[in-house]
C-alpha cells in the first residue's frame, strides 16, 4: 500500500522546503508527499484517498477559507481519518495556540521556523508505525 504524507500550507516556500528535504524518500518510494494550499483542498484530497494510506498530515494554522484548527477538528470527526496523526506547523508560539491545537486533536505542534531534524524524526516515527500496521 502506498503511504501518503499530506502537507497543508499556503506558503510556496514550505512546499519547496519539503520537496527538497524529502526528495530521496519520495524518489525511492518510501512514501508519497502531496501538497494542498488550503484546508478545503486538503479535505478534498482526503476524500479521494483510495488506494493510499494517509500516515501523517502536516498542517499550517493560518490559511485562507478555513484555518488549521478547523481542519484538524474535521479530520478528527471523520471515522476514516480519526486516527491519522496531525502535526500543526505555526508561527504562533503562544501557550494558548498550543493548547488550542491539543483541544482540536493535534498530535504535535511545531513552531516555525522549525528544526528540520525534529520534523524528520517525527516523520520517520510515523512511517515506521504505519509500516508495522
Amino acid at each position: 500500500m502506498n503511504l501518503l504524507i499530506l502537507v497543508v500550507d499556503d506558503e510556496p516556500d514550505v512546499e519547496l522546503l519539503f520537496r527538497q528535504q524529502f526528495r530521496h524518500d519520495i524518489r525511492t518510494g518510501r512514501f508519497t508527499m502531496e501538497f494542498a494550499q488550503s484546508a478545503p483542498a486538503a479535505l478534498e484530497r482526503i476524500a479521494d484517498a483510495e488506494g493510499v494510506l494517509i500516515i501523517l498530515i502536516l498542517s499550517d494554522i493560518n490559511m485562507p477559507h478555513m484555518d488549521g484548527y478547523q481542519l484538524c477538528k474535521m479530520i478528527r470527526g471523520n471515522s476514516v481519518t480519526r486516527s491519522v496523526p496531525v502535526i500543526m506547523l505555526s508561527g504562533k508560539d503562544g501557550i494558548f495556540d498550543k493548547l488550542r491545537g491539543r483541544m482540536v486533536g493535534a498530535t504535535a505542534y511545531i513552531t516555525k521556523p522549525f528544526e528540520i531534524d525534529s520534523l524528520l524524526q517525527l516523520i520517520d516515527m510515523h512511517c515506521q508505525q504505519a509500516q508495522r500496521v
